[in-house]
Protein backbone atom coordinates (compact mmCIF):
# COMPACT_ATOMS: atom_id res chain seq x y z
CA UNK A 1 0.00 0.00 0.00
CA UNK A 2 1.54 3.24 -1.16
CA UNK A 3 -0.26 5.66 1.16
CA UNK A 4 -2.92 5.81 3.84
CA UNK A 5 -6.18 3.98 3.36
CA UNK A 6 -9.40 5.78 4.21
CA UNK A 7 -12.32 3.72 5.50
CA UNK A 8 -15.88 4.45 6.56
CA UNK A 9 -17.69 1.85 8.62
CA UNK A 10 -21.47 2.16 9.14
CA UNK A 11 -23.11 0.76 12.26
CA UNK A 12 -26.08 -1.63 12.10
CA UNK A 13 -28.33 -0.58 9.20
CA UNK A 14 -31.87 -1.03 10.54
CA UNK A 15 -34.81 -1.57 8.22
CA UNK A 16 -36.12 0.51 5.34
CA UNK A 17 -35.56 3.86 7.06
CA UNK A 18 -31.97 2.89 7.85
CA UNK A 19 -31.29 1.78 4.29
CA UNK A 20 -32.72 4.98 2.82
CA UNK A 21 -30.78 7.12 5.28
CA UNK A 22 -27.47 5.44 4.40
CA UNK A 23 -28.18 5.75 0.68
CA UNK A 24 -28.82 9.50 1.09
CA UNK A 25 -25.93 10.23 3.45
CA UNK A 26 -23.27 8.16 1.71
CA UNK A 27 -22.67 10.58 -1.20
CA UNK A 28 -22.24 13.43 1.30
CA UNK A 29 -19.76 11.52 3.43
CA UNK A 30 -17.91 10.31 0.34
CA UNK A 31 -17.49 13.88 -0.88
CA UNK A 32 -16.24 14.98 2.55
CA UNK A 33 -13.96 12.08 3.49
CA UNK A 34 -13.14 10.45 0.14
CA UNK A 35 -13.01 6.89 1.53
CA UNK A 36 -11.30 4.09 -0.36
CA UNK A 37 -13.67 1.50 1.13
CA UNK A 38 -17.10 1.61 2.78
CA UNK A 39 -18.31 -1.17 5.06
CA UNK A 40 -21.64 -1.71 6.85
CA UNK A 41 -23.03 -4.07 9.43
CA UNK A 42 -25.96 -5.88 7.78
CA UNK A 43 -27.52 -7.63 10.78
CA UNK A 44 -30.80 -5.66 10.65
CA UNK A 45 -31.01 -4.47 7.05
CA UNK A 46 -34.12 -6.36 5.91
CA UNK A 47 -37.11 -5.57 8.16
CA UNK A 48 -34.81 -5.61 11.19
CA UNK A 49 -33.41 -9.08 10.59
CA UNK A 50 -30.74 -10.25 8.14
CA UNK A 51 -30.23 -9.19 4.51
CA UNK A 52 -31.89 -10.11 1.23
CA UNK A 53 -30.62 -9.85 -2.33
CA UNK A 54 -32.56 -6.70 -3.28
CA UNK A 55 -31.41 -4.75 -0.25
CA UNK A 56 -27.84 -5.98 -0.75
CA UNK A 57 -27.97 -4.73 -4.35
CA UNK A 58 -29.44 -1.36 -3.31
CA UNK A 59 -26.75 -0.69 -0.70
CA UNK A 60 -23.93 -1.96 -2.87
CA UNK A 61 -25.07 0.29 -5.71
CA UNK A 62 -25.05 3.19 -3.25
CA UNK A 63 -21.41 2.48 -2.42
CA UNK A 64 -21.17 -0.13 0.37
CA UNK A 65 -18.34 -2.50 -0.53
CA UNK A 66 -18.42 -5.09 2.28
CA UNK A 67 -21.16 -6.29 4.64
CA UNK A 68 -20.51 -7.76 8.08
CA UNK A 69 -22.88 -9.80 10.24
CA UNK A 70 -24.50 -10.23 13.64
CA UNK A 71 -26.78 -12.40 15.73
CA UNK A 72 -29.81 -11.96 13.42
CA UNK A 73 -27.99 -12.42 10.11
CA UNK A 74 -28.78 -16.09 9.62
CA UNK A 75 -32.49 -15.64 10.38
CA UNK A 76 -33.24 -14.30 6.90
CA UNK A 77 -34.92 -16.41 4.22
CA UNK A 78 -32.46 -15.44 1.48
CA UNK A 79 -29.22 -15.10 3.43
CA UNK A 80 -27.99 -18.65 2.88
CA UNK A 81 -28.25 -18.20 -0.89
CA UNK A 82 -26.33 -14.93 -0.61
CA UNK A 83 -23.62 -16.55 1.51
CA UNK A 84 -23.20 -19.38 -0.99
CA UNK A 85 -22.51 -16.85 -3.77
CA UNK A 86 -18.76 -16.25 -3.75
CA UNK A 87 -19.23 -13.03 -5.73
CA UNK A 88 -21.23 -11.46 -2.90
CA UNK A 89 -19.28 -9.43 -0.32
CA UNK A 90 -21.24 -10.61 2.73
CA UNK A 91 -19.80 -12.32 5.79
CA UNK A 92 -21.51 -14.39 8.47
CA UNK A 93 -20.35 -14.59 12.11
CA UNK A 94 -17.16 -16.64 11.97
CA UNK A 95 -17.48 -18.15 15.43
CA UNK A 96 -21.14 -19.16 15.37
CA UNK A 97 -21.54 -22.85 16.22
CA UNK A 98 -23.16 -24.97 13.52
CA UNK A 99 -22.91 -25.79 9.84
CA UNK A 100 -23.51 -22.64 7.81
CA UNK A 101 -22.64 -21.52 4.28
CA UNK A 102 -20.23 -18.70 3.65
CA UNK A 103 -17.29 -17.49 5.71
CA UNK A 104 -16.67 -15.08 8.56
CA UNK A 105 -13.20 -13.97 7.50
CA UNK A 106 -12.09 -13.15 3.99
CA UNK A 107 -9.67 -10.98 2.03
CA UNK A 108 -11.58 -8.61 -0.25
CA UNK A 109 -9.87 -6.69 -3.04
CA UNK A 110 -11.61 -3.32 -3.41
CA UNK A 111 -10.14 -0.87 -5.92
CA UNK A 112 -6.69 -2.50 -5.59
CA UNK A 113 -6.86 -2.37 -1.77
CA UNK A 114 -6.77 -5.70 0.06
CA UNK A 115 -8.84 -5.90 3.23
CA UNK A 116 -8.93 -8.85 5.60
CA UNK A 117 -12.44 -8.44 7.03
CA UNK A 118 -13.44 -10.47 10.08
CA UNK A 119 -16.95 -10.79 11.55
CA UNK A 120 -17.28 -12.17 15.09
CA UNK A 121 -19.97 -12.49 17.75
CA UNK A 122 -19.40 -11.76 21.41
CA UNK A 123 -20.53 -14.15 24.14
CA UNK A 124 -21.56 -12.01 27.13
CA UNK A 125 -25.38 -11.61 27.35
CA UNK A 126 -25.72 -13.21 23.89
CA UNK A 127 -27.92 -16.28 23.41
CA UNK A 128 -26.31 -17.77 20.31
CA UNK A 129 -23.93 -20.73 20.80
CA UNK A 130 -20.51 -19.41 19.82
CA UNK A 131 -16.87 -20.31 20.00
CA UNK A 132 -14.60 -17.96 21.94
CA UNK A 133 -14.02 -14.86 19.74
CA UNK A 134 -10.60 -14.24 21.31
CA UNK A 135 -9.34 -17.70 20.39
CA UNK A 136 -11.08 -17.57 17.01
CA UNK A 137 -9.23 -14.36 16.19
CA UNK A 138 -5.93 -16.09 16.91
CA UNK A 139 -6.88 -18.93 14.57
CA UNK A 140 -7.96 -16.55 11.80
CA UNK A 141 -4.72 -14.58 11.89
CA UNK A 142 -2.77 -17.82 11.87
CA UNK A 143 -4.75 -19.01 8.84
CA UNK A 144 -4.03 -15.79 6.92
CA UNK A 145 -0.45 -15.45 8.17
CA UNK A 146 1.07 -16.01 4.73
CA UNK A 147 -1.58 -14.04 2.83
CA UNK A 148 -1.05 -10.55 1.51
CA UNK A 149 -3.40 -7.80 2.70
CA UNK A 150 -3.16 -4.10 3.49
CA UNK A 151 -5.40 -3.87 6.54
CA UNK A 152 -7.15 -6.26 8.92
CA UNK A 153 -10.50 -5.13 10.33
CA UNK A 154 -12.79 -6.77 12.89
CA UNK A 155 -16.50 -6.23 13.49
CA UNK A 156 -17.17 -7.60 16.99
CA UNK A 157 -20.95 -7.79 17.30
CA UNK A 158 -21.39 -7.92 21.05
CA UNK A 159 -23.51 -6.66 23.93
CA UNK A 160 -21.03 -5.96 26.72
CA UNK A 161 -18.72 -2.96 26.60
CA UNK A 162 -16.29 -4.83 28.84
CA UNK A 163 -15.96 -7.67 26.34
CA UNK A 164 -15.38 -5.27 23.46
CA UNK A 165 -12.82 -3.27 25.47
CA UNK A 166 -10.98 -6.43 26.46
CA UNK A 167 -11.01 -7.75 22.89
CA UNK A 168 -9.53 -4.51 21.54
CA UNK A 169 -6.64 -4.72 24.01
CA UNK A 170 -6.14 -8.38 23.14
CA UNK A 171 -5.72 -7.66 19.42
CA UNK A 172 -3.82 -4.36 19.73
CA UNK A 173 -1.08 -4.28 17.12
CA UNK A 174 -2.36 -7.40 15.35
CA UNK A 175 -5.30 -5.86 13.47
CA UNK A 176 -5.79 -2.36 12.14
CA UNK A 177 -9.13 -1.66 13.81
CA UNK A 178 -11.97 -3.17 15.85
CA UNK A 179 -15.53 -1.92 15.35
CA UNK A 180 -18.00 -2.77 18.09
CA UNK A 181 -21.58 -3.20 16.88
CA UNK A 182 -24.96 -4.51 18.14
CA UNK A 183 -26.14 -2.10 20.87
CA UNK A 184 -27.33 0.56 18.37
CA UNK A 185 -25.98 3.31 20.64
CA UNK A 186 -22.81 5.08 19.55
CA UNK A 187 -20.16 5.23 22.27
CA UNK A 188 -17.81 8.18 22.80
CA UNK A 189 -14.70 6.08 23.37
CA UNK A 190 -13.05 5.98 19.96
CA UNK A 191 -9.29 5.66 20.43
CA UNK A 192 -6.02 4.40 19.01
CA UNK A 193 -4.37 1.85 21.27
CA UNK A 194 -0.60 1.94 21.93
CA UNK A 195 0.32 -0.57 19.21
CA UNK A 196 -1.77 1.12 16.53
CA UNK A 197 -5.18 -0.56 16.60
CA UNK A 198 -8.15 1.79 16.27
CA UNK A 199 -11.16 0.85 18.39
CA UNK A 200 -14.65 1.92 19.41
CA UNK A 201 -17.02 0.00 21.67
CA UNK A 202 -20.04 0.62 19.47
CA UNK A 203 -20.35 2.42 16.17
CA UNK A 204 -24.07 2.97 16.74
CA UNK A 205 -26.79 2.32 14.16
CA UNK A 206 -28.50 3.72 11.10
CA UNK A 207 -32.23 3.95 11.67
CA UNK A 208 -35.20 5.75 13.19
CA UNK A 209 -34.49 8.39 15.83
CA UNK A 210 -38.10 8.38 17.06
CA UNK A 211 -37.73 4.82 18.36
CA UNK A 212 -36.11 2.64 20.99
CA UNK A 213 -32.89 1.55 19.27
CA UNK A 214 -34.79 1.24 16.00
CA UNK A 215 -38.11 -0.32 17.09
CA UNK A 216 -41.37 1.63 17.47
CA UNK A 217 -41.26 3.07 20.97
CA UNK A 218 -44.87 2.13 21.79
CA UNK A 219 -44.03 -1.55 21.33
CA UNK A 220 -41.04 -1.35 23.63
CA UNK A 221 -42.77 0.75 26.28
CA UNK A 222 -45.63 -1.76 26.41
CA UNK A 223 -43.08 -4.55 26.77
CA UNK A 224 -41.41 -2.90 29.75
CA UNK A 225 -44.74 -1.96 31.37
CA UNK A 226 -46.50 -5.32 30.93
CA UNK A 227 -43.78 -7.88 30.27
CA UNK A 228 -45.49 -8.93 27.04
CA UNK A 229 -43.44 -9.75 23.98
CA UNK A 230 -43.03 -7.04 21.36
CA UNK A 231 -43.15 -7.14 17.58
CA UNK A 232 -40.23 -5.90 15.51
CA UNK A 233 -42.08 -2.89 14.09
CA UNK A 234 -39.65 -0.39 12.59
CA UNK A 235 -40.76 3.16 11.71
CA UNK A 236 -40.47 3.83 7.99
CA UNK A 237 -40.73 7.62 8.01
CA UNK A 238 -39.37 10.49 10.06
CA UNK A 239 -35.94 11.55 11.25
CA UNK A 240 -33.21 8.97 10.87
CA UNK A 241 -29.73 8.93 12.33
CA UNK A 242 -26.70 7.57 10.52
CA UNK A 243 -23.80 6.53 12.73
CA UNK A 244 -20.39 5.55 11.48
CA UNK A 245 -16.65 5.76 11.99
CA UNK A 246 -14.00 7.22 9.70
CA UNK A 247 -10.45 5.86 9.82
CA UNK A 248 -7.12 6.58 8.20
CA UNK A 249 -4.71 3.64 8.22
CA UNK A 250 -1.05 3.90 7.22
CA UNK A 251 1.06 1.63 5.01
CA UNK A 252 1.98 -0.54 8.01
CA UNK A 253 -1.67 -1.24 8.78
CA UNK A 254 -1.77 1.05 11.81
CA UNK A 255 -4.64 3.43 12.50
CA UNK A 256 -3.53 7.04 12.48
CA UNK A 257 -6.92 8.69 12.75
CA UNK A 258 -10.31 7.59 14.02
CA UNK A 259 -13.37 9.83 14.07
CA UNK A 260 -16.97 9.20 15.02
CA UNK A 261 -19.49 10.22 12.37
CA UNK A 262 -23.14 11.06 13.02
CA UNK A 263 -25.73 12.69 10.79
CA UNK A 264 -29.49 12.92 10.80
CA UNK A 265 -31.78 13.10 7.82
CA UNK A 266 -35.53 13.28 7.24
CA UNK A 267 -36.90 10.25 5.39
Amino acid sequence: MQDKMKIIFFGDVDGKIGRQAVIKILPIWKKTYKPDICIANADNVTHGRSLNRQHYNDLQKAGIDIFTAGDHTLEGQEIRILLEDQEVAVLRPHNLEGDFPGVGAKIFTIRKKKVLMISLLGRVFMDEPTRNPFIELDDILKKFKNSSYDVALVDLHAEATSEKHAFAWYVDGRVSAVFGTHTHVQTADERILPKGTGAISDVGFCGAMDSVIGVEKEEILNHFLTGKNFKMRIPEKGWAQVNGVYLEIDSKGKTKKIKRLQSKILI
